[in-house]
């Protein structure tokens, strides 16, 4: 079901689960991990998954690690297109992943964006990556353990939202954005927060469960 707040037209929690185990999670970036990066990607028919990332978000499902997709969607926010296009999105992809014996626990998206339009004109919402957010509003709703959480993702401001969230680390995949940013990924790598890279999330799933 997804949850919309009246009062924060811009933010959409989807909690697809009953049953999660509190523990550590793993956080998925949506654009570049599960589905090749076209920009604003927003009609059903683009949808193109990546290789083997049903099969990677499968296996986490089969060791009861929570799977929690958090995706910034400043397409919504620009005015490109709307909430019923990316809720109809989703659905399709919430199926695609089904039909191979994978889901996901939770989604959360944010909408809000420096250069949005009314009511998504928002600088630095709380949610949007890089800020931690929404892996902290996941982290409460289904009593997940941050310090022992991985993040996926292909670009800097997912790997920088783990951190910021108190994560145990990031990978970075070469995916999507991936080539872009890998050095900037790479750099964000300390004592208390690891950053590792992977080709795909097929290949980063097993470095951390």
């Amino acid at each position: 079901m997804a949850l919309f707040n009246k009062e924060d037209l811009g933010l959409w929690r989807q909690c697809l689960s009953t049953d999660v185990r509190p523990g550590p999670a793993l956080f998925l970036d949506r654009d570049g991990v599960l589905v090749e990066e076209i920009n604003y990607l927003h009609r059903v028919e683009d949808i193109r998954i990546i290789t083997g990332a049903p099969a990677a978000v499968r296996s986490a499902n089969e060791i009861g690690v929570p799977v929690i997709v958090v995706t910034n969607q400043s397409g919504i926010g620009r005015g490109y297109f709307d909430w019923a296009a990316f809720a109809a999105l989703q659905d399709a992809l919430v199926k695609t992943f089904a039909a191979k014996g994978a889901h996901f626990d939770m989604v959360l998206a944010c909408a809000y964006h420096v250069d949005g339009e009314q009511p998504y004109a928002v600088p630095n919402h709380t949610w949007r990556k890089p800020n931690p957010g929404m892996l902290q509003a996941a982290a409460e709703s289904l009593s997940l353990d941050l310090s022992r959480s991985w993040i996926v993702g292909d670009s800097a401001s997912d790997i920088e939202a783990g951190r910021n969230a108190g994560l145990a680390g990031g990978v970075h995949v070469l995916t999507g954005h991936g080539a872009r940013d890998k050095a900037l990924a790479r750099s964000m790598s300390g004592a208390n927060y690891q950053v590792k890279t992977a080709a795909n999330l097929a290949a980063a799933v097993p470095m951390i469960t």
